[in-house]
């Protein structure tokens, strides 16, 4: 997809320090999306890790044995 957009010049400077083995833009910007994205699952799986997902009589173990 092609977009236009106007970056902050210091934060790119600071990313390419930060990475130094990203040479473009473009590059960086794909980068720092995959690791956007990936933040983002992971939050949203320490999230539900807290939820009460499973009934208590449940027993896990018992499934493993198949009874």
């Amino acid at each position: 997809m092609r977009t236009n957009i106007v970056l902050n010049d210091e934060l790119v400077r600071l990313a390419f320090m930060c990475v130094p083995f990203i040479k473009t833009k473009k590059d960086l910007i794909e980068a720092a999306l995959r690791e956007f994205v990936e933040v983002r699952k992971t939050k949203e799986i320490q999230d539900i890790r807290g939820m009460d997902l499973f009934d208590e009589s449940y027993d896990y173990k018992a499934m493993r044995k198949g009874k």
